[in-house]
C-alpha cells in the first residue's frame, strides 16, 4: 500500500485570523507590510460631455417652446404665442440648413418638446358625425385646429427628425413605444391637416422602425376594431380613412403566402368595418385594402364576398350602393387571376344573385347601379359564357322593373340593358320570358288560392 498523504489542517477564517494575514512574515522572520491602496484623491472622473454657447442657446429656445397655447383662453398673451411661434421657425430652420450630425442633447430636447406639445387631450369635436353627410359631389368642409399655426411647424420639426434620424438614434432619444401609441392617438383630431401629416410621418415611422412594425400594426388594429364594434353610437373617428390610407400600403408589401395574422385581421378588422353607418367617409380606402387581400389570396375571395353579404343593409340606401360597386371590384379581380371564371364559378352566380335582387330595388339609385353592372363587357361576357347559371334570373329581374317599377329613369336603363342581353342570344332571351310568364302565372294562382282560404276562414269565423 502507498504511503498515507499527511493530514493537512483546515485553514480558520475567523475574523482575528482574517485581520492577521494582513501582515506576511518574510525570509528574516518579520512582518512586510501589505502594499497601500491607491489614492484616488487626484485622479478626473469622466466629464459630461461639452456643450458650446450655441448649442446651450438652441436649447434653451426649444425648452421655451414646451409652454402650450390653445389659442382659445381670453388670457393667453399673443405676444407670448408670437414667441413661440417665432422660436418654432428658427428651429425648424436650424434643423433645415444643419448638415451636422445632431448631437444628443438636442435631440433629447426636440422629440422632449415634441412630445409635450402633441400628447395633449384634444378638443371636444365642434359638432356631431353625421353619416353620408357629405356627397362625393360635394366640397369637403375643412376643420382646422385654432392651435394649428404652431402645430404644424411642430409636425416639420418631427418629419425632419424622422427622416434624418437612425432607428438606433430614435429608440435612445425617445421614439419610443409609448410614444408611438400616443401618437396614433392624435389620429382622432378633427383637423383633416393634421392628419395627414400624420399620416405621412406615421407611415415613415413604420418604414424605418422595422423592429416595431409589429407593435404599430397592433395600436392601429385596435383603433379600427374599436371604432367597428362600438360605432353604434354614431360617434365619429376622424381619422379611419388615414388608417386604412396607411394600411394600405402594409398590406401592397405583405410577402406571400400571407402569415395566418394577416388573414385574421382582414376577417375580425376590416369584414366588420362595414357595419358602420358612416362608411362612406372611408369605403373607398377599405374596399382597396379588400381588394389588395384577394389579389395577394384569391382563397381569400369567398371570405370577402360572404362578409359583405353578411353586412349588406336593409334600409341604408347609400351604403348598398357602395358595396355594389365593391362587389363589381371583387369580379373584376376574381376574372383577371383567371379570366374563364372555372375555379370561382360559384362566387360568381352568387355575386349575380345579390346583383339581381338590387336591380328590383325600390329605391331608384341601387337599382340602377346595379344596372350599370351589365354595361361591364368583362360582366356581360361572363354571363355569356355561364349564360345558362346567370342569365336567366337577369331576365326575370329585368322583366319585372319593366312591368312594375315606379322610375322612368329605371325603367329607361332597364330597356338598354335589355337589348344588350338580347342581342347576345336573342333564342336564349325569348325562352327565358316564357318562362318568366309561366311563374307569373303560377304565381297568380297561388295569390287567388291563398285569397280564397282566406275568404273561407273568414265566413266560418262569422
Amino acid at each position: 500500500m502507498g504511503a498515507q498523504k499527511p493530514y493537512s489542517k483546515r485553514k480558520s477564517t475567523s475574523l482575528q485570523d482574517l485581520f492577521n494575514q494582513n501582515h506576511i512574515p518574510n525570509s528574516q522572520n518579520t512582518l512586510t507590510k501589505l502594499p497601500e491602496p491607491p489614492n484616488y484623491q487626484n485622479t478626473l472622473l469622466p466629464q459630461p460631455p461639452f456643450i458650446d454657447s450655441e448649442t446651450e442657446k438652441l436649447i434653451s429656445r426649444i425648452k421655451s417652446c414646451n409652454q402650450i397655447f390653445t389659442f382659445t383662453v381670453p388670457t393667453e398673451s399673443r405676444t407670448d404665442r408670437d414667441s413661440k411661434q417665432q422660436n418654432l421657425s428658427q428651429i425648424l430652420t436650424f434643423l433645415r440648413t444643419n448638415k451636422e450630425k445632431l448631437e444628443h442633447p438636442i435631440i433629447t430636447s426636440l422629440i422632449s418638446m415634441v412630445s409635450k406639445n402633441l400628447f395633449v387631450p384634444l378638443p371636444a369635436p365642434t359638432k356631431r358625425y353625421q353619416p353620408f353627410e357629405l356627397l362625393e359631389d360635394d366640397l369637403p368642409v375643412i376643420m382646422v385646429l385654432p392651435s394649428w399655426p404652431h402645430l404644424e411647424i411642430i409636425y416639420e420639426i418631427l418629419s425632419n427628425l424622422v427622416k434624418n434620424l437612425d432607428p438606433k438614434s430614435m429608440k435612445i432619444n425617445g421614439i419610443n413605444r409609448a410614444f408611438l401609441s400616443n401618437l396614433a392617438v392624435r389620429f382622432q383630431s378633427e383637423d383633416s391637416l393634421e392628419r395627414e401629416r400624420l399620416k405621412n410621418i406615421y407611415h415613415l415611422l413604420y418604414t424605418k422602425l422595422m423592429h416595431e412594425r409589429c407593435f404599430m400594426r397592433k395600436c392601429m388594429n385596435n383603433t379600427l376594431l374599436q371604432f367597428a364594434l362600438e360605432s353604434c353610437n354614431n360617434e365619429k373617428h376622424f381619422g379611419i380613412k388615414e388608417l386604412l390610407e396607411i394600411y394600405g400600403s402594409i398590406i401592397n408589401g405583405f410577402a406571400v403566402p400571407l402569415k395566418e395574422e394577416h388573414k385574421i385581421f382582414l376577417k375580425k378588422v376590416l369584414v366588420p368595418l362595414h357595419k358602420p353607418k358612416t362608411l362612406g367617409f372611408y369605403h373607398k380606402q377599405l374596399s382597396y385594402c379588400m381588394m389588395e387581400f384577394v389579389k395577394k389570396d384569391t382563397d381569400l375571395a369567398e371570405l370577402v364576398l360572404f362578409g359583405l353579404l353578411r353586412c349588406w343593409p336593409l334600409t341604408n340606401c347609400q351604403k348598398e350602393v357602395l358595396l355594389i360597386g365593391e362587389l363589381e371590384e371583387l369580379f373584376e379581380v376574381l376574372v383577371s387571376k383567371d379570366s374563364k371564371l372555372i375555379r370561382f364559378e360559384k362566387l360568381v352566380v352568387q355575386i349575380s344573385a345579390r346583383i339581381v335582387k338590387c336591380i328590383n330595388s325600390c329605391n331608384s339609385q341601387v337599382a340602377e347601379r346595379a344596372l350599370y353592372i351589365l354595361h361591364n363587357e368583362k360582366f356581360l361576357k361572363t354571363a355569356t359564357n355561364l349564360k345558362n347559371e346567370i342569365l336567366p334570373p337577369f331576365v326575370f329581374a329585368l322583366q319585372r322593373n319593366l312591368k312594375n317599377h315606379w322610375s322612368k329613369s329605371v325603367e329607361q336603363v332597364t330597356i338598354c340593358v335589355k337589348n344588350l342581353l338580347e342581342g347576345i342570344d336573342p333564342s336564349f332571351y325569348c325562352k327565358c320570358v316564357e318562362q318568366f310568364e309561366l311563374q307569373e302565372i303560377q304565381m297568380r294562382k297561388k295569390e287567388l288560392e291563398r285569397r280564397m282560404i282566406w275568404e273561407m276562414l273568414e265566413k266560418l269565423k262569422c
